[in-house]
């Protein structure tokens, strides 16, 4: 943190929130009953800090929508947590789930508050089942951590957003450096308890200026809150697929210029928010999770990116466990899930079975055949295995009319039918993996057509425009 500003509560209140909009929540604090040492830090601390306790608590706008907040003040006894500030962030959760709102809290802390103890630290639970109600209710809830952030706030109401954040080389970690230090005599390895170390290894989505702060809320309040619009991009009409070879097909899909999951968000998709990793400590770049409209429809977009999936890096069981963190937030708040299906296949090394290759694809195929919102399926590309599977069972599966889906990769069927791969071409044709053959044995519902030689983007406007009818339509 060396040379940046030191936010403060108010501070990052007055950045996101329109201006005037903020209405405080807080009542005053009764501290008659603490210890005369204690009222006394407690008095400084205020004097300090310019704030009555270590949290502010209220009501704003962010571009006109109304939003809770929580805002951790640093400067007041560290930001630390006691009963008082504890019971005031409950109390605001609670208040912003009655009225439907959504929670943007904004930590600053190193934890619980030693003067009192285990009494404030048990507290940390009361925020944790607050805010756990209000995701029940398929309310939002987005994190921003400060530097710095840890013990109880990191591993309670820090740890519980739908989006989390830092800024950067925020210190963020369950225990702080100096009391690992103390306690273990050795100093807490360098680089570890850092905002970028978390964002690489997938425990938080990525690393955020607080002057980036208004346009990132700002873009997941338009996915998570506002109100689908009226589509701009032109459908193309459907026809027949053509009944071309099912190896130009497949030779197609594998060309480097071949649209992907990234063309779509790019040319099809506007105010997209990527979420990585499965905020629990893995992540994997073969697989896209991510907040967006897509021809003016909010959903969740989960897509398998073909351009990071090489014979060194295939789709590992991390891919899959993010995947399965994107299904859980669409349902969890109510938003359409999109899946993107484009994988030469999954991961197959020692190293993916014990991680649960199987089980990962078992689990994400019985969590998108359960899902109740609605769901669009889309093969753009390849479709290999059970990796392509893990992402099919949508309400609606749309195809691109090159796509294809098939159980191994047309050489490895060759080599289990006929010993070599030199019967590659005759075994995708005869196993019918085309999108034509999809549509006709009823595995697809909608192809898109292709135009030869035509720019991916282009295609990607087709395949949007086709998504966005199928979200208005239902899924």
């Amino acid at each position: 943190m060396s040379g940046q500003r030191r936010w403060g509560a108010q501070d990052l209140l007055d950045l996101v929130l329109d201006e005037g909009s903020f209405e405080s929540w807080d009542e005053p604090v009764d501290t008659g009953h603490h210890a005369e040492e204690y009222r006394r830090a407690l008095a400084a601390a205020a004097d300090k800090a310019g704030t009555d306790e270590s949290v502010l608590t209220g009501r704003g706008l962010v571009r006109g929508r109304p939003v809770a907040v929580v805002a951790n003040e640093f400067r007041f006894l560290a930001g630390s947590i006691g009963v008082a500030s504890a019971r005031r962030i409950a109390s605001a959760v609670r208040r912003a789930t009655a009225a439907g709102l959504p929670v943007l809290a904004t930590t600053a802390s190193g934890g619980t508050r030693m003067q009192e103890g285990t009494v404030a630290f048990v507290e940390m639970v009361e925020i944790s089942r607050a805010l756990m109600d209000h995701r029940a209710a398929g309310l939002p809830y987005l994190v921003h951590l400060r530097h710095p952030t840890t013990g109880g706030v990191y591993a309670s109401w820090g740890s519980l957003g739908h989006v989390t954040v830092a800024e950067p080389e925020a210190l963020v970690g369950f225990l702080g450096p100096k009391v690992f230090e103390a306690l273990n005599g050795e100093p807490f390895p360098a680089g570890v308890q850092t905002a970028e170390n978390l964002a690489a290894k997938g425990v938080i989505d990525g690393v955020v200026t607080p002057e980036e702060l208004p346009a990132l809320v700002d873009a997941a309040l338009r996915v998570l809150v506002d109100p689908p619009t009226a589509p701009t991009l032109e459908r193309r009409t459907p026809r027949e697929p053509r009944d071309l070879p099912a190896w130009d097909s497949i030779e197609r899909t594998r060309a480097a210029d071949r649209v992907g999951v990234r063309d779509l968000l790019r040319h099809g998709a506007a105010g997209t928010v990527r979420l990585r990793g499965t905020d629990e400590g893995e992540r994997d770049s073969t697989v896209v999770v991510a907040l967006t409209r897509i021809d003016g429809q909010p959903c969740v977009l989960v897509g398998q990116d073909r351009s990071r999936q090489t014979r060194e890096h295939a789709m590992g069981p991390a891919a899959l466990r993010e995947a399965r963190r994107g299904m859980r937030l669409a349902e969890e708040l109510g938003l359409p899930l999109v899946t993107v299906i484009d994988t030469p296949g999954a991961e197959l090394s020692p190293r993916a079975e014990e991680g649960a290759i199987a089980g990962e694809i078992a689990r994400c195929i019985a969590t998108l055949t359960t899902m109740t919102v609605p769901t669009v399926s889309v093969v753009l590309g390849q479709g290999c295995g059970g990796g392509a599977l893990a992402l099919l069972p949508a309400r609606t599966v749309v195809a691109a009319e090159h796509a294809w889906l098939s159980p191994l990769p047309p050489e490895g069927a060759s080599v289990i039918v006929h010993g070599d791969t030199t019967h590659a071409a005759e075994m995708a044709a005869s196993q019918r993996v085309r999108a034509r053959d999809l549509l006709a044995a009823g595995t697809v519902q909608h192809v898109v057509p292709e135009i030869d030689d035509e720019p991916a983007a282009d295609l990607a406007l087709a395949v949007a425009a086709e998504i966005g009818h199928q979200l208005r339509a239902g899924g």
